[in-house]
């Protein structure tokens, strides 16, 4: 088994899903599943957190079940065109899609061609992280103090990289909470944005802390503050954007697994249970800690519940932010 064959950390630490409820347990997975690879769709562009997690958890689920798991990018629309494809695929458990906080944010600002409520069968939650305020050579701020300070002395020139989505929201939360003026700049993935600050082109980023922890110990990225409500155990030292005097800002991006609805409970099953051996390997669990991402094993109920909830967080987010709809 090559579960620990890569050496990029990132891919290391990300393959989280849930066990399987009690009910699932009772039924039999379907013989012969599966026969053929397995598509899991990211709706993103390669390189970001959500193809860093989707690229760890295709591994070790390809291991285990003896048919290749492959990766398939379709970005663009901020996520709603591979979204898309998934609900529209057959039945079969033969396309997976890997859902992030986004998911949950488009609905805000887009009309969708599906329902994100009904459209998908939560097959299991991969974990959470928090965002990361970082910097790179054009800012020499380090803090959000200074950082606010600074805006406010050019009110629209310091600029904020954003792969939309996730970040884009991420970012507005924060513009509109610190009151300042700050210009939001859209790229086309996580990856582009996050070089582009390192680069020097853009002069902040605020991302996932899964996808800027490398760049963190490289010395490319500056970290400023983290975007949880308390401080993360990767960065304690970090204080976090809240506690930096952006009052109840608080914005982390999560990862999940998804089937399109109709999708059988026993093939479900079968994912879960494989996922929930490999959770109980204590280097796994380390790995994860060590990477910023935190274990939160969830039911397909609680997955609803969670999606629901936060449907309602960015719509209010959006509209206070004055985001429009397209």
């Amino acid at each position: 088994m090559r579960l620990f064959q890569y050496t990029l950390s990132p891919i290391l630490g990300f393959l989280v899903l849930f066990s399987a409820a009690s009910a699932l347990s009772q039924t039999k997975p379907d013989k012969g599943y599966p026969s053929k690879p397995i598509r899991l769709i990211v709706p993103q562009a390669a390189g970001g957190s959500n193809d860093i997690m989707a690229r760890g958890f295709t591994i070790y689920l390809g291991d285990r079940l003896g048919k290749p798991v492959v990766v398939d990018n379709r970005s663009g629309a901020e996520g709603i065109i591979g979204t898309e494809i998934v609900s529209r695929s057959a039945k079969d458990g033969y396309t997976l899609l890997m859902a992030s906080a986004a998911f949950t944010m488009n609905p805000a600002l887009k009309k969708l061609p599906y329902d994100s409520l009904n459209a998908f069968e939560w097959v299991g939650f991969l974990g959470s992280g928090p965002t990361v305020l970082t910097t790179g050579s054009l800012l020499a701020a380090t803090s959000v103090k200074e950082i606010l300070s600074l805006a406010k002395s050019k009110p629209g020139f310091y600029t904020m990289a954003s792969a939309g989505g996730f970040q884009h929201f991420a970012s507005a939360l924060f513009k509109t909470l610190s009151g300042q003026d700050f210009t939001i700049v859209l790229y086309k993935g996580g990856m582009p944005a996050m070089v582009d600050v390192m680069g020097g082109q853009a002069h902040m980023i605020v991302g996932s802390i899964v996808q800027a922890i490398p760049h963190i110990r490289s010395g490319r990225l500056k970290p400023i503050a983290t975007g949880g409500l308390k401080r993360t155990t990767m960065f304690p030292e970090l204080p976090t954007i809240h506690e930096s005097g952006v009052s109840n800002y608080e914005a982390a991006n999560w990862w999940a697994i998804a089937a399109p609805t109709g999708v059988s409970t026993s093939i479900i099953m079968k994912i879960n249970n494989e996922i929930s051996q490999y959770l109980k390997n204590p280097e796994v669990l380390k790995r994860f800690n060590n990477e910023g991402v935190e274990i939160d094993i969830k039911t397909p109920d609680q997955i609803s519940r969670m999606i629901k909830a936060d449907l309602q967080k960015w719509a209010s987010v959006a509209k206070s932010a004055g985001m429009k709809a397209d």
